[in-house]
């Protein structure tokens, strides 16, 4: 049987997070978010080289800094132009989870014109969540429309 060139259970992109003390984001994401740990690399100083955790179908790969390589945290650079955007049946429910666990809200949960309920979140390590919850099937023209009334 043939290698397959995209493992099975990735998608083609799945984000990789460098933070500040991978194995305490490891914990908040579990409390936080729901997610299980998949697996983990320790080097010898106990610095986790490489780590995966599931939050809901997505995959998510993670490891701590390692400046020598150029792999420095969301801390480390002083923010992080990239949001993670997950979906989730009962995002008021996660929301509050997140915050209780040491999440700080950016934008609270709102309905939004494009029909998710949505709200954002900086996690202790420099990372940008926003969790969602689709509640209304919008048209395209009607996003425009409602996109264009709030402009």
């Amino acid at each position: 049987m043939a290698v397959k060139p995209i493992p099975d259970g990735y998608p083609a992109v799945t984000p990789y997070l460098i933070v500040h003390d991978a194995a305490g984001a490891i914990a908040f994401y579990e409390q936080a978010f729901g997610a299980t740990e998949l697996m983990r690399l320790a080097d010898p100083s106990g610095k986790l080289a490489h780590a995966e955790i599931k939050i809901g179908n997505s995959p998510i790969m993670l490891s701590d800094e390692f400046p020598e390589m150029d792999y420095r945290s969301a801390q480390a650079i002083g923010g992080t132009p990239v949001s993670l955007m997950v979906y989730v049946e009962d995002v008021d429910s996660l929301f509050n989870r997140a915050i209780a666990a040491g999440a700080t809200e950016i934008r609270p949960v709102e309905n939004q014109f494009y029909g998710d309920r949505a709200g954002t979140l900086a996690d202790p390590f420099g990372h940008v969540w926003t969790l969602a919850t689709h509640v209304e099937d919008v048209s395209m023209e009607e996003v425009n429309a409602r996109f264009s009334a709030m402009v």
